[in-house]
């Protein structure tokens, strides 16, 4: 897959609820944080995928939600090309109410850290 800069393709996407359920039912690491946790998956194809789950249980206002769901696409866009060729998918594991911005940004960092870290 080809990136203009960098971009955030359907193909970088899970979209359907089969890929999710693949990533769910067996995946080949799991990274937990206190507030976030990310199942990952090899895939066949070549590139990245990332998904999201995010619930209004856990994250109970839309600005909320997509504020995280923002956060995430702009680090995976910035390190697609390091993360290798694997289907990601982020849940929330605790309320994030009472939780700062850099906080959840650094959270979110360290997932996709560990995830390059153990490529290869």
């Amino acid at each position: 897959m080809t990136h203009n800069g960098y971009s955030y393709p359907k193909t970088a996407r899970l979209l359907t609820p089969k890929q999710f359920k693949n990533v769910f039912d067996s995946p080949d690491k799991k990274i937990h944080q206190p507030h976030l946790m990310a199942f990952i998956k090899k895939n066949e194809l070549n590139n990245a995928r990332l998904g999201m789950a995010i619930t209004k249980k856990k994250v109970p206002t839309a600005v909320a939600r997509n504020q995280l769901k923002r956060l995430t696409r702009e680090n995976f866009r910035m390190l697609s090309s390091d993360l290798g060729t694997v289907d990601i998918v982020f849940i929330v594991k605790k309320p994030i109410k009472d939780i700062s911005n850099n906080e959840l940004k650094k959270q979110i960092k360290v997932i996709f850290n560990k995830i390059i870290s153990h490529q290869g």
